[in-house]
């Protein structure tokens, strides 16, 4: 048996904001030291796949040079699989910008079927999650299933987010639906899936053909099978999975590290969530400074009077004397300056947060402050619950000391690529 793993990593991701303004989805830093995608690639390792590609489009940079030749995750093979990361090209009429995930993966299949696998599994690359996915190959196995999908049930509120899937006897799929308006199930698709390769082959060159196909898997090709009969099993995820796909998703899953009891279990040496780790010296915490309930990541330093609760910080942050961060997530090489207060805020890499400025606030549970990478918060400043600063914003771009609720600040230069 045969199994190689395909990753979609191409999403724009534009419900997160300034955080995917300079990359994609996959690449964005999570729980301090790792990106999104290192979930999906460490359930790969740990359940003995290294036979991975990665299929990338918006803004890959960030991504290409994190995965790198695979070493952190053991991916860095020649002859025994290994990591490949594809992005789209121009060709005489057989490649172009992938037109949805179906497309993306439709375009790359002459890469996938080399050396005819058994078994391809397609995953999402945006999904914080720990599964073994080969108890998944061997449900999907058991039940003779052309397509097995992972499924979970959600929150009734939050379903209509999702694909909704419904089950008949031994997990057989009778009805799937993208998103709808109305749920008639809270059981949803995860995004991850096993298909036999002929399967495959067979249903993306059918969609390929169709003329008023999205060229999607969630809208076109899931439905079409159900609809036609396939044998597609719904594998009953019950661990914690979360898409992370909204400013306050992000915010909420990292909140929910923090407690004795986190929703998952970073430590846990029998599942290790690989990353390419920078070389960054101790964390340097000064007397006087109080931290609660927080992470905080190689190479930060906590000045003096410092206060910090409920809050990750990511390698190389600086909090100098005074400052006060709650509930917050910052960003690499982040600079906090005396007297500073960040409260229910995202601040991106890089970014200056001035002597006494006062970034986002404890009283509006529906709104999350957020700066962009390279900013520069101006001493005295306040950013109100739900202000928005973008990247590469300089003093001079700003209209007023004030960043109300609901502004977003554009920087008024070319903005440049790092």
């Amino acid at each position: 048996m045969k199994t190689r793993a395909v990753i979609l990593a191409g999403g724009e991701g534009s419900r997160l904001g300034i955080l995917t303004a300079k990359r994609t989805k996959p690449a964005v830093p999570f729980a301090g030291k790792y990106r999104i995608i290192d979930f999906t690639l460490s359930n790969c390792v740990n359940s003995g796949i290294f036979d991975v590609m990665i299929l990338a489009q918006y803004r890959p940079h960030s991504l290409i040079e994190h995965i790198g030749a695979g070493g952190p995750w053991d991916l860095n093979r020649d002859f025994t699989g290994g990591v490949r990361l594809y992005t789209p090209y121009k060709g005489r009429g057989v490649s172009d910008w992938y037109l949805g995930t179906a497309d993306a993966v439709q375009q790359n299949f002459s890469f996938i079927k080399s050396n005819k696998p058994e078994f391809v599994l397609i995953l999402s690359g945006d999904h914080v999650y720990e599964m073994n996915y080969d108890a998944m190959i061997a449900f999907h196995q058991d039940h003779d299933a052309q397509l097995t999908m992972a499924t979970i049930s959600v929150p009734a509120a939050e379903a209509s987010r999702f694909g909704i899937v419904e089950v008949g006897k031994d997990y057989r799929v009778t009805s799937f639906v993208e998103k709808p308006p109305a749920p008639t199930s809270n059981l949803v698709n995860m995004g991850v899936y096993i298909f036999n390769l002929e399967t495959l082959d067979r249903v993306l060159w059918h969609d390929h053909l169709d003329e008023n196909s999205s060229h999607d898997f969630g809208k076109d090709i899931l439905p079409r099978m159900v609809a036609e009969g396939a044998r597609i099993h719904a594998y009953p995820y019950t661990g914690y999975w979360v898409d992370v796909g909204t400013v306050e998703s992000y915010w909420s899953a990292h909140m929910q590290l923090l407690p004795p009891k986190p929703s998952i279990d970073l430590g846990d040496r029998s599942w290790i969530i690989h990353t390419r780790t920078e070389e960054r010296p101790p964390v340097r915490i000064a007397d006087n400074a109080t931290i609660r309930d927080s992470m905080i990541t190689d190479g930060c330093v906590i000045e003096s009077g410092c206060t910090i609760e409920n809050c990750i910080l990511s390698p190389g942050v600086r909090v100098l004397s005074g400052a006060v961060i709650r509930q917050s997530v910052i960003l690499t090489d982040t600079m906090i300056h005396s007297g500073a207060v960040i409260e229910r805020a995202i601040i991106d890499k890089r970014v200056s947060v001035g002597e006494n400025a006062h970034v986002g606030a404890l009283v509006d549970e529906n709104a999350i402050a957020m700066v962009g990478k390279n900013s520069q918060v101006l001493p005295n400043m306040v950013v109100e619950a739900g202000g928005i600063i973008g990247a590469d914003v300089i003093p001079s771009d700003y209209p007023a000391d004030t960043v109300r609720q609901g502004d977003y600040i554009l920087t008024k230069r070319m903005p440049y690529e790092t």
